[in-house]
């Protein structure tokens, strides 16, 4: 929400600015400077979109992870740990394969709130035993 609300903010001072311009000064900008800026603010507009979809999802059978604009389903199998070291950007899921997989729905800089969403997930990974399904 946080990121939506200031980039809706931004996007109306930008606004705002360019018709407080005197009509001289707008009639400088060429139509590739327009469409850059533009661009630009359409691919900020892009990551701010993509972080506001990061979520993690517990649901009886299964983790439902959303990173930006990829979406995995694990198995309450796959996933052995989850971590947020101090000065981590996320938090990261240890996967039964060895590999990791980053849960950017825990922000580092959300401070608590992400510590308690890292301790009620490892929780519920800890309810039941391999291969059971989680509540």
């Amino acid at each position: 929400m946080a990121v939506i609300g200031v980039g809706l903010m931004l996007l109306a001072v930008c606004v705002a600015a360019w018709y407080g311009f005197d009509p001289s000064v707008r009639a400088r900008f060429s139509g590739l400077q327009r469409f850059t800026v533009l661009a630009m603010g359409a691919g900020l507009g892009t990551c701010g979109w993509a972080l506001a979809r990061a979520r993690l999802t517990a649901r009886r059978d299964s983790l439902l992870v959303v990173n930006g604009f990829r979406t995995r389903q694990l198995e309450w199998a796959e996933v052995v740990g989850v971590h947020l070291p101090p000065g981590a950007p996320w938090a990261t899921l240890d996967l039964a394969d060895g590999t990791t997989l980053s849960a950017m729905a825990f922000q580092g800089s959300d401070g608590r709130r992400a510590r308690d969403g890292v301790r009620q997930l490892r929780a519920l990974l800890d309810a039941a035993g391999p291969g059971d399904e989680r509540p």
